[in-house]
């Protein structure tokens, strides 16, 4: 008799030990069904809050909820068996106070059974990374471009463009680092800036429009599949999906219209009727 090995999840310290060696494949995910094909091909699934503009049509993140990213993290978690499952913690979770932070992403693990919570800033972080790392709370950072803080940076725009502006985002890698976290998520910067970052720090980075120099990559799904009406400029676009789901749409209404579409006595043959 055969025995079926059980699937094992991949784990934060997984990632940690992946520093420097084989390329992290991440990608977002909001559904089951989203999350039960890229299990099969990603190392992370990232419950990003970005959910609010590909599912919900906000122009950022920042209305976001920890109910809605909760809910879409227990669909991401029925869906896949292997990848670690990263939620992020949506902006006014986790800014107010270490404590808050520790409350808000406990009750995100404890309700969705996710491996790990992500969220955004450099040094000013560090010392609520290092609360919930002491207490338990596996933590992806998030710096370079962090879009929570749009209102303040003002738009979408590329970090570290001048080599003046550098320092800075080194230091606040460096702090994420050292206080605990697993890994980086680094947006939006320029390849040099983005090699120097994965090579000054002990942790693997995710680069989302950082270039091949970091340890991994990850993309909203949507973006890569053609399915958002607007794409970073960064986004290399893997499929085209959009034009063909409007297609069967359209084929769907027309034969709605022309009431050509099968009937239930295709499905559900009457009994008993002669030939």
């Amino acid at each position: 008799m055969s025995v079926q090995s059980e699937i094992r999840r991949i784990t934060a310290p997984d990632i940690l030990a992946r520093k420097g060696g084989e390329p992290i494949v991440c990608l977002t995910s909001y559904h089951a069904h989203t999350a039960r094909i890229a299990d099969q091909y990603c190392d992370v699934i990232l419950v990003g809050d970005s959910l609010g503009m590909v599912m919900h049509g906000l122009e950022t993140t920042v209305p976001v909820t920890l109910d809605m990213m909760i809910l879409q993290g227990h669909a991401v978690m029925r869906g896949s068996k292997r990848a670690l499952v990263v939620v992020d913690m949506p902006f006014g979770s986790y800014e107010a106070s270490k404590e808050q932070a520790f409350m808000n992403a406990a009750r995100v693990l404890k309700e969705t059974t996710c491996g790990a919570i992500k969220l955004e800033g450099g040094r000013r972080m560090a010392e609520t990374i290092a609360f919930m790392v002491e207490r338990g709370i596996p933590v992806m950072a998030h710096i370079g471009l962090t879009p929570q803080s749009i209102n303040t940076i003002g738009s979408f725009r590329a970090q570290g463009r001048e080599e003046a502006d550098w320092a800075a985002i080194e230091a606040d890698a460096l702090a994420v680092a050292q206080a605990g976290a697993f890994s980086v998520v680094i947006e939006a910067v320029a390849e040099p800036l983005a090699r120097k970052l994965t090579q000054a720090v002990s942790i693997p980075t995710i680069g989302i429009g950082a270039s091949p120099a970091c340890d991994g990559q990850v993309l909203v799904m949507e973006d890569m599949l053609g399915l958002s009406p607007r794409v970073p400029k960064f986004v290399k676009r893997f499929g085209d999906l959009g034009p063909g789901i409007e297609k069967a749409i359209a084929s769907y209404a027309a034969e709605v219209r022309a009431r050509t579409f099968p009937g239930p006595e295709h499905v559900y043959p009457m009994k008993g009727k002669k030939a």
